[in-house]
C-alpha cells in the first residue's frame, strides 16, 4: 500500500489468515479496519476469513457481529461460525446456528463432520438421527470422515447397536474408524466390549495409534486387568509409541491406580517434554501411594522446571498435606490457588476443606465452605470433620441444612453425623437419625449399620446395638469388633458403677490383649473405673500413659469424678483440656460451673458462666426430624 499498489479481494484474505496464524490480534484489527475503509467488507472470502481471525484471536462476539453483519453469505460462512461456537464448548449455539443454516444453505461434508461431534455432546440425539438420514439422501454416508463422525455421534448419545450399525456398513476404516467404536464402549462404561474392539482391531492388521493406545489404558485399569495393561504397555514400545505425552500420561496413571509408582516414575523420567497433566498424573501417583512428601516435592520441581500448577494439581496434592498434618504446604497451596483463581473449583474447595479439617482447622475450613461452591461432597467433608472432633451440633446443623436445601444424603452423611452424635454420646439426636435413616432405607447400608452399632455401644445402649446387629444381612470384622468392643465397654461400665477396680483392670488388660484393641470409650471406662473408686492419683497416671491423646470422654469421666469427690484443683485441670477440645459443648461448661457452686466457690463458678456468655455458647434448643 505504501509503494501505491492497491490491495484486492485476494490480498486480505491470505494477510488476516496470516495474523490468525502468528496470533497477531492486533495487526488483524488493523486489517480488518482497512477492509472496512476500502469498502472489502461485503466480500465474502474476505468476511469469511475475518470469521476465522475472530475465532481465534478475538472473542464470540467479534465473529457474531462479523457474521450478522456479512451481505453475502456461502456454505464456508456457516461451517467457519458452527466450528467456532463448537471449539468454545458452546454447542447448543452451535446447534442452534446450523438449524438456522438448514433454512438458507445446502450443509456440505464439512457442514456434517463438524455439527455431528456436538450433537453428541449436547445430547441431540434427533437431530442426529436426521442428520445421518440427510447424509445417506446426498450420498455422503459412505464419506469415511462422515463415517467416523457418526459412530462417534451415535456413542456419545449412548447408541452403541447405531454405532456399530455405521461402523458395520463402512467401506472404508482407518484407525480414527476404530478408536471412534472403542471410545463410544468405554464412554458407555462397556470396558469389555472396548477391548474386544481392540483386540480385534489388532487382528484385522489396523496399527493402533496414541488415540487408541491412550484410551484402552483406562479401560485396563477398570478391569483390573494388570498384566493386560503392561502388554499393551510392551505393545506401545514396539510401535514406538511409548514417547507419545497422550500414551505416557496414561501409563503413569494406569501404573499409579494398580499400586506401582516406581514404574509410574520410570515412565515419567522417559518423557522428554512433560506437560502440566505429566506433572498432576505424577503427583497423583505418589499421593495415592503413601508417598506424601514425594507429591509435594513434585509439585515444588514442577513449577521450578517452568510448569504451572493448576486446580487439578492442587486437588491431587492436598490430600497428601491432609494424611501428614502439613498444615504449613497446605496454606501456600491455598494461597498460590486465590492468586492463580484456582479456589473457585469446586473440586478443590472440597479438597481444602478437607485438608484443614484433617488438620484440625476446623474454623478455616468452615470459612472456606461458607465462601465456596458446595455439593454433597462438600457438606459430607464438613460433618466428618466435626465428628472428629466431637462437635455433635455442627455436624446435625449440617446434616439438616443438606436436607432443607434440597441435597440427598448419602452413606457418608449418615456416616459423618451418627459418629459425632457417638463420641458425644448424644443419644436423643443418635436416634432420631437413625429414625431417619430407616425412613429413607439406608439403614441396612453396611457402614451405615456399622455406626448405629458404634454409637448404641459408645451411648451403652448394649441391647439395641445388638438389635441393629442381628438385622445387618451381611456382616464385616468391622461389624463383629465393635459389638466386641461395645460387650466389653459394658463389662467395664458395670465395673465401673459396682466398684470393682480389680475386675475392671483385669476386663481391660483382656480387651487390650485382642489384636482390635481398646478405644477412647474403653479408656473413658477404664479412668471412670479409678477415679470414681477414689484413684484419683492411679487415673491421673493412667491418662498420662495413653497411647491415644485423650477425648473429651477420658476428660469427661474424670471431671465427673472430681466433682463426686469434690477434687476441684483437679477438676478444673480436666476442665481445662475439655474446653480445649470442645469450647462448643455447652454441658461442659455447666459441669465446671457447678463443681464450683457445689464447694461454695460462687466467684469461680460465675467465671466460668461468663466464659460461656462471652464465646457464645449457648444450650442447644430442642427440635423435631419428622
Amino acid at each position: 500500500m505504501r509503494s501505491g499498489v492497491c490491495p484486492d479481494d485476494y490480498t486480505f484474505p491470505f494477510v488476516i489468515k496470516m495474523c490468525c496464524d502468528y496470533g497477531e490480534g492486533w495487526k488483524g484489527r488493523e486489517v480488518h479496519g482497512v477492509v472496512f475503509k476500502l469498502g472489502f467488507d461485503f466480500d465474502v472470502y474476505v468476511g469469511n476469513t475475518l470469521l476465522l481471525f475472530y475465532g481465534k484471536c478475538g472473542g464470540l462476539r467479534d465473529v457474531e457481529r462479523v457474521f450478522d453483519e456479512m451481505s453475502e453469505r456461502d456454505v464456508v460462512s456457516w461451517n467457519t461460525v458452527i466450528g467456532v461456537f463448537s471449539g468454545c464448548g458452546l454447542g447448543e449455539r452451535a446447534v442452534e446456528v446450523f438449524r438456522e443454516m438448514r433454512f438458507r444453505e445446502k450443509g456440505n461434508s464439512v457442514t456434517f463432520v463438524t455439527v455431528l461431534p456436538v450433537c453428541g455432546l449436547v445430547k441431540e440425539f434427533g437431530l442426529m438421527r436426521g442428520i445421518h438420514c440427510e447424509v445417506v439422501k446426498v450420498g455422503l454416508d459412505r464419506h469415511l470422515m462422515i463415517g467416523n463422525a457418526l459412530v462417534d455421534a451415535y456413542g456419545k448419545c449412548g447408541d452403541m447397536s447405531g454405532a456399530m450399525g455405521v461402523f458395520d456398513e463402512m467401506v472404508e476404516r482407518n484407525a480414527v474408524s476404530w478408536n471412534a467404536v472403542i471410545t463410544s464402549f468405554t464412554y458407555g462404561g462397556c470396558d469389555r466390549e472396548a477391548l474386544d474392539m481392540f483386540r480385534l482391531m489388532v487382528d484385522e492388521g489396523v496399527k493402533p495409534d496414541g488415540v487408541t493406545i491412550s484410551s484402552m489404558l483406562p479401560v485396563l485399569v477398570e478391569l483390573k486387568c494388570f498384566d493386560a495393561g503392561k502388554a499393551v504397555h510392551c505393545f506401545s514400545v514396539k510401535l514406538s509409541l511409548d514417547l507419545d505425552i497422550f500414551v505416557a500420561n496414561s501409563l503413569i496413571d494406569m501404573y499409579a491406580k494398580f499400586g506401582h509408582p516406581v514404574k509410574a516414575y520410570h515412565v515419567f523420567n522417559k518423557i522428554k517434554s512433560r506437560n502440566v497433566v505429566s506433572w498432576n498424573a505424577m503427583v497423583a501417583s505418589c499421593a495415592q501411594n503413601g508417598l506424601e512428601m514425594d507429591a509435594i516435592e513434585h509439585v515444588r520441581e514442577m513449577q521450578a522446571n517452568g510448569e504451572s500448577p493448576n486446580s487439578v494439581t492442587f486437588t491431587n496434592v492436598l490430600p497428601a498435606c491432609a494424611r501428614v498434618g502439613f498444615l504449613r504446604a497446605g496454606k501456600e497451596i491455598h494461597a498460590r490457588s486465590v492468586r492463580t483463581g484456582s479456589s473457585t473449583d469446586l473440586f478443590f474447595s472440597n479438597a481444602l476443606i478437607d485438608m484443614y479439617a484433617k488438620c484440625g482447622c476446623l474454623s478455616v475450613a468452615q470459612n472456606v465452605f461458607d465462601i465456596s461452591m458446595r455439593d454433597e461432597v462438600s457438606y459430607n467433608t464438613l460433618i466428618v470433620g466435626y465428628s472428629q472432633l466431637s462437635n455433635c451440633s455442627k455436624a446435625i446443623h449440617l446434616f439438616t441444612e443438606m436436607g432443607l436445601i434440597g441435597m440427598k444424603h448419602d452413606s457418608v452423611s449418615y456416616m459423618g453425623v451418627l459418629s459425632a452424635c457417638a463420641n458425644t454420646s448424644s443419644a436423643k439426636q443418635g436416634r432420631e437419625i437413625h429414625g431417619l435413616s430407616v425412613r429413607k432405607l439406608f439403614h441396612m447400608h453396611l457402614f451405615v449399620a456399622n455406626s448405629l452399632l458404634d454409637f448404641y455401644t459408645k451411648c451403652g445402649r448394649i441391647d439395641l446395638a445388638r438389635k441393629v446387629f442381628d438385622h445387618i444381612p451381611n456382616k464385616d470384622v468391622a461389624s463383629w469388633n465393635t459389638m466386641i468392643l461395645g460387650y466389653g465397654m459394658l463389662v467395664l461400665s458395670a465395673c465401673s458403677h459396682g466398684g470393682f477396680v480389680e475386675k475392671g483392670k483385669q476386663y481391660f488388660n483382656e480387651i487390650h490383649g485382642l489384636d482390635i484393641g481398646p478405644n477412647q470409650t474403653h479408656y473413658a471406662c477404664m479412668v471412670d473405673i479409678l477415679a470414681r473408686a477414689g484413684f484419683m492419683e492411679q487415673a491421673v497416671k493412667f491418662i498420662k500413659s495413653m497411647p491415644l491423646e485423650p477425648d473429651a470422654n477420658v476428660w469427661g469421666s474424670l471431671l465427673g469424678a472430681c466433682r463426686l469427690h469434690e477434687n476441684i484443683e483437679l477438676g478444673s485441670w480436666a476442665a481445662e483440656n475439655l474446653l480445649k477440645l470442645n469450647p462448643e459443648q455447652p454441658g461442659y461448661y455447666v459441669l465446671h460451673s457447678n463443681m464450683y457452686a457445689e464447694a461454695g466457690r460462687w466467684d469461680e463458678a460465675d467465671n466460668v458462666r461468663k466464659l460461656m456468655r462471652s464465646r457464645g455458647v449457648q444450650k442447644n434448643p430442642g427440635y423435631s426430624w419428622v
